[in-house]
C-alpha cells in the first residue's frame, strides 16, 4: 500500500529500513558518546565504565542521555520517513490536527494505564524465576536505577524542571517519532492489521528498556500509547501522552526526595494492587470515549485528499 506521496518504497522495505538505521544509530550514539564524555568532563574513555553514573558528573550523564536516544530513535525514524516519502512530516503523524477534547482525554488515560501499570509491575515480582535469572535482572533493574537517578537528581526546583525537560518531554518526542510514528505506522500500513502492529511495537518498545521486573508495565503503556496514536492518527497526542507519564513519575520522585526519601527509594515507591484494578476499569472507559471523540475529530480535520486512506487505515 502507497499513498499519494511516496516514493515508490514498500512499508515493508521501509520498516526493515528503520531497523537497519536504529542499529546504526545505537552504535553512532555510542560512539558520539565518548568525545561529549571527554570534552565535558576532562576525564579519558576508561573512565566512563566506573564513573559514568557518578553524581559529579550529572551535566555530562544529561548531554549523552540526549544524544545518544535522538541518534537511536529520532534520526532513525526521520531519515526513514525521508528516504520513503516526499512528506515525511505527514507520514510520521506530525501534521495531524487534535482538539482539546482528545488531549484532556489522552491525559486521563495515561494516568489510569500508571495505576494499571504500576499493578502489572508486581506481577512481574510474583514470577518465580531460577536464582540467576532472577540476579541478572535484578541487575539490570538497579542499573537502570542507577541511570535514572544521575540524570534527573533532583534536589532543588530547577533541578526538577531540568529533569522535566531530560527525562519526560525529549524521551516522549525521540521514543514516540520512533515507536509509533515509525515502527507501529509502517506496520500498520504494511500488515494491513492495526492491533499486530499495534501489540508488535508494545513488546518491542517494553524488550529494549532492558528491564525484566517492568517488561508487563511497559508493554501495558506502549498499547496505550499505541492506541492513542492509533485513533488519533495524530503523533503530537502520543507524545504528550508518553510525557505526562514520564511527567508524573519525575514529579512523584520530586515530592518523595522532599519528603526526605532517598532517589533510589522514591524510584522504588510502589502502589496498592486495588488501585490497578480500578485504573485498569477506567482505563477501558477513557479509551472508548477517546476512540469515538477521535473518529469525529479525525473526520473534521483530515483533508479530502487523504480521506481513502484514512478509511483504509481505520478499516
Amino acid at each position: 500500500m502507497y499513498d499519494a506521496h511516496s516514493k515508490g518504497i514498500s512499508y515493508a522495505h521501509g520498516f526493515f529500513l528503520l531497523i537497519g538505521l536504529w542499529v546504526l544509530g545505537f552504535f553512532a550514539g555510542g560512539a558520539l558518546s565518548i568525545p561529549v564524555w571527554v570534552a565535558m568532563t576532562g576525564k579519558g574513555l576508561m573512565s566512563m565504565s566506573t564513573e559514568l553514573f557518578s553524581p559529579e558528573n550529572v551535566n555530562a550523564i544529561r548531554v549523552i542521555q540526549v544524544v545518544t536516544t535522538a541518534t537511536t530513535f529520532f534520526l532513525p525514524a526521520v531519515i526513514t520517513a525521508f528516504i520513503i516519502n516526499r512528506k515525511p512530516a505527514k507520514l510520521l503523524r506530525f501534521t495531524m490536527r487534535f482538539n482539546y477534547s482528545q488531549l484532556v482525554l489522552a491525559m486521563g488515560i495515561m494516568l489510569c494505564a500508571a495505576l494499571a501499570a504500576a499493578a502489572l509491575a508486581d506481577l512481574n515480582k510474583w514470577i518465580p524465576l531460577p536464582q540467576r535469572a532472577a540476579e541478572y535482572f535484578q541487575t539490570l533493574e538497579d542499573n537502570y536505577s542507577s541511570q535514572v537517578e544521575a540524570i534527573t537528581n533532583i534536589r532543588t526546583f530547577g533541578d526538577y524542571i531540568i529533569s522535566l525537560i531530560m527525562v519526560a518531554l525529549l524521551p516522549a518526542i525521540f521514543e514516540e517519532t520512533f515507536f509509533r510514528g515509525g515502527m507501529q505506522n509502517l506496520l500498520t500500513r504494511w500488515l494491513d492489521r492495526p492491533w499486530l502492529a499495534i501489540l508488535l511495537t508494545s513488546f518491542i518498545f517494553s524488550a529494549i528498556h532492558l528491564s525484566y521486573y517492568g517488561f508487563f508495565a511497559r508493554v501495558c503503556l506502549g498499547l496505550v500509547l499505541g492506541l492513542i496514536f492509533y485513533y488519533s492518527r495524530s503523533l503530537w497526542l502520543s507524545i504528550a501522552a508518553h510525557f505526562f507519564n514520564n511527567a508524573l513519575a519525575v514529579t512523584q520522585m520530586y515530592v518523595l526526595i522532599r519528603q526526605g526519601k532517598a532517589p533510589r527509594e522514591a524510584l522504588e515507591e510502589t502502589y496498592p494492587v486495588w488501585w490497578g484494578i480500578l485504573g485498569a476499569v477506567l482505563l477501558c472507559v477513557l479509551l472508548v470515549r477517546f476512540k469515538k471523540v477521535s473518529a469525529q475529530a479525525v473526520k473534521k480535520y483530515t483533508p479530502p485528499e487523504d480521506k481513502a486512506l484514512e478509511e483504509k487505515w481505520i478499516a
